[in-house]
């Protein structure tokens, strides 16, 4: 079962509790479809924008045992409020070069 850890977010927690992200996680379902069921290990926001925290806060889910980390699907798709993040690429990117080419990093959840 692999370990996932998710970066959600700032902005969008008050409006969503992230049970789509886990119900998918949980069934492998999604994003998840090619790992089967998953466990949560951290779910977690960016750190609010311009998203500079989220490099430390995928250390961390690493470190707690994430072996993938992904996007909630308020990043990358705008959902619920319809307004994807424009930092979106760059964080990926930032988090990629900190934690190496051996952790997996998902565009979206659901």
């Amino acid at each position: 079962m692999k370990k996932i850890g998710i970066i959600r977010c700032q902005q969008t927690e008050d409006m969503c509790p992230g049970s789509t992200c886990f119900k998918v996680a949980a069934g492998g379902k999604l994003a998840f479809a090619e790992y089967g069921e998953c466990e949560i290990v951290g779910f977690i926001t960016c750190g609010g924008c311009p998203g500079k925290r989220s490099v430390p806060r995928a250390k961390m889910l690493i470190e707690r045992g994430a072996e993938i980390i992904a996007f909630a699907s308020c990043i990358i798709k705008g959902t619920p409020i319809g307004f994807p993040c424009p930092n979106a690429e760059m964080m990926k990117k930032s988090i990629q070069k900190k934690v190496g080419e051996d952790i997996i990093i998902l565009d979206y959840t659901h």
